[in-house]
């Protein structure tokens, strides 16, 4: 895989550094990999716990997997976007609504295991395929900037984190 040069400041919003920290450098080659331990963490997970939520409120591990796909999708399309400098301003989008309407529980995990993966490989092909010139091309997403590196940092770093909080409500 190709390497990415992490973002530099003025290149994303400031709240995503925490999800940047939990990326390796080789973000590319840390998204493929999770093709496989992601895949591998949800099968694990017993099948009790992933449609029930930790808390009144809260999202189940179904909800949680569908929305890092969907996430996913609105960054990679973000990308493609700002990557073929369209710096049309895209608006955010409500994560609570989205998950509210996934209907994630009435489906099999290998049936979101499966999105899971042919997002992750539509993704990787898409950042595989751009020019290193396309990779600082800015947008502003969300109200605030963003370049096609710095939404795959972002893509990486939000599953990161989904996954440490699935760790630590679920199977703690």
């Amino acid at each position: 895989m190709r390497t990415i040069h992490r973002p530099d400041p003025g290149e994303y919003a400031p709240y995503t550094t925490a999800y940047f920290d939990l990326v390796p450098d080789e973000v590319l080659d840390h998204m493929e990999r999770c093709l496989r331990t992601t895949v591998d963490f949800f099968e694990a997970i017993p099948k009790p716990l992933l449609d029930s939520p930790h808390a009144p409120g809260e999202w189940t591990v179904k909800e949680i997997l569908l929305h890092i796909s969907d996430d996913e999708r609105i960054y990679a399309y973000r990308s493609l976007r700002f990557a073929r400098n369209d710096t049309t301003e895209l608006p955010s989008f409500d994560q609570d609504v989205v998950a509210a309407h996934s209907q994630a529980n009435e489906r099999s995990l290998e049936s979101l295991l499966d999105e899971y993966r042919t997002v992750r490989m539509a993704t990787l092909s898409l950042y595989d395929g751009l020019p290193e010139s396309a990779m600082t091309r800015t947008g502003i997403a969300n109200g605030s900037p963003m370049s096609v590196r710095a939404a795959a940092f972002h893509i990486a770093g939000h599953e990161a984190h989904h996954l440490e909080s699935i760790r630590q409500n679920y199977l703690s």
